[in-house]
C-alpha cells in the first residue's frame, strides 16, 4: 500500500484532532507536575519554553494534512507515542500493515 484509501483517510481526518487533543492533555499534565517542582522559578520558564518548542514539531501538536503523507503520519503517531496500534482498530487490515512495517523499519 503507498496511498491511503478513501475510507481510511476519510477515518484518519475524523480522528486526528481527538488524538491531538488526547495528547495535548498529556503535555498539559507533564507541565503542570514539571512547575509543581522545586526548582527556581527562572529554571522552570526557560525549561518550559524549550520543551513546549520542541513539542510543538511532535504531529500529537502539529500535523500538515496530505492524503499522500498520511500512512507516513500514523506511523509516525505512533513512534512519538502519540497513538498506539490499537488506535487502529477501525482502520483497514492494509493500512494497519503497512503502518506496522513501517514502524518495524523506522523506530
Amino acid at each position: 500500500m503507498t496511498e491511503i484509501s478513501k475510507s481510511d483517510w476519510k477515518k484518519y481526518r475524523e480522528k486526528i484532532s481527538d488524538w491531538q487533543e488526547h495528547y495535548m492533555e498529556r503535555l498539559v499534565e507533564e507541565y503542570i507536575t514539571f512547575l509543581r517542582s522545586d526548582q527556581l522559578a527562572s529554571d522552570k520558564f526557560w525549561e518550559l519554553e524549550k520543551r513546549i518548542k520542541q513539542d510543538k514539531k511532535c504531529p500529537g501538536v502539529l500535523i500538515e494534512m496530505r492524503k499522500s503523507s498520511a500512512i507516513y503520519d500514523i506511523a509516525s503517531l505512533i513512534g512519538e507515542k502519540v497513538i498506539s496500534l490499537d488506535d487502529l482498530d477501525e482502520f483497514s487490515d492494509d493500512l494497519k500493515e503497512t503502518v506496522k512495517f513501517l514502524i518495524e523499519r523506522l523506530w
